[in-house]
């Protein structure tokens, strides 16, 4: 089934390349369905490509979706259009009497600072209490996991020595939760970070769950409330290029210590194009959230939302 996207979106025509099934809203009005009702919060600077990258997951799945992107109004990109933003953003101010049944919110870049110093802190926390009576299952994305789980159960995130930077293997700690189903005993992940949360922090709070953890990378994947919320410290959604694109941006920049993202190139030689090995995990991962946590546990009548307690 195909997702249903704002008029014009420059998604529709990539991803029609691709030969994925997107549709306009033009199109969307004429049949009757009652499709799933998705929000994004895009945070991420550059954000024709995460809008691509999400939806191109997202449309792999038997389900048909409603997509609206949610913008801040306390913060205004500088690498989006304006005329983008204003064409296919919502504010928060327009939308907070809805509800949905799923969002999704991305990471950002400013890791390193604190979350109280973030200049759209007190906007996005406010964002964060509203989806726990508005949404039926809420996905966080990189740094956004880490503001969640810190504004929620006070986990706090730490700087790493270096950079993780890369593609990493993970395993599984409960095989049996349905977000897994189909998954092999080890998958990969990208992840692109400079910080990062401990587990130790997390098993103090026994409403936490971590589903999913590396030798490498540390937690990926921690749920709460029976799954209404995921926290996600990678990045499954990437295209093929984004850490080729991010480490190139990071050379041209004359940053010091830039080093390769690790197990990415074939070789380890940036001559040569990357080995994708998180494809089928990301594909899986978002069909089986959409599947188990928002299609089957959303109520039909959405303002029933607000009446769910934990799944």
């Amino acid at each position: 089934m195909p997702v249903n996207l704002p008029n014009n979106l420059p998604a529709i025509d990539i991803l029609s390349e691709e030969h994925i099934f997107v549709k306009s809203n033009l199109r969307s009005i004429i049949e009757e369905a009652r499709p799933l009702k998705m929000l994004i919060l895009n945070l991420m600077p550059i954000k024709i490509a995460t809008e691509t990258d999400l939806i191109r997951l997202l449309s792999n799945s038997p389900l048909e979706i409603d997509i609206e992107f949610l913008g801040l109004e306390t913060h205004m990109p500088k690498n989006t259009p304006i005329e983008h933003l204003q064409a296919f953003y919502t504010t928060f101010t327009e939308i907070e009497e809805k509800y949905y049944d799923g969002f999704i919110v991305t990471g950002a870049p400013v890791e390193m600072i604190s979350f109280e110093e973030v200049t759209y802190w007190k906007e996005l926390i406010k964002i964060f209490d509203w989806a726990r009576t508005h949404v039926t299952s809420t996905y966080y994305i990189c740094w956004a996991a880490q503001a969640a789980l810190y504004h929620f159960y006070g986990i706090n995130k730490y700087s790493l020595n270096k950079k993780l930077f890369g593609v990493f293997r993970h395993t599984i700690n409960n095989p049996a939760f349905p977000l897994f189903r189909g998954f092999d005993d080890v998958f990969y992940a990208p992840h692109s970070r400079h910080t990062t949360i401990y587990a130790e922090e997390i098993l103090q709070h026994p409403e936490l769950e971590i589903l999913s953890q590396s030798d490498e990378a540390g937690v990926y994947i921690v749920t709460s409330r029976g799954g209404r919320e995921f926290y996600v410290t990678g990045h499954s959604e990437y295209s093929p290029l984004t850490l080729h694109n991010e480490y190139t941006r990071d050379m041209e920049k004359g940053l010091v210590n830039v080093e390769l993202p690790e197990n990415y190139y074939e070789d380890n030689n940036p001559a040569k194009p990357p080995l994708v090995r998180w494809r089928s995990h990301a594909n899986l991962l978002y069909v089986n959230w959409l599947n188990y946590f928002v299609y089957q546990a959303t109520p039909f009548d959405l303002s029933k939302i607000a009446q769910l307690g934990d799944l």
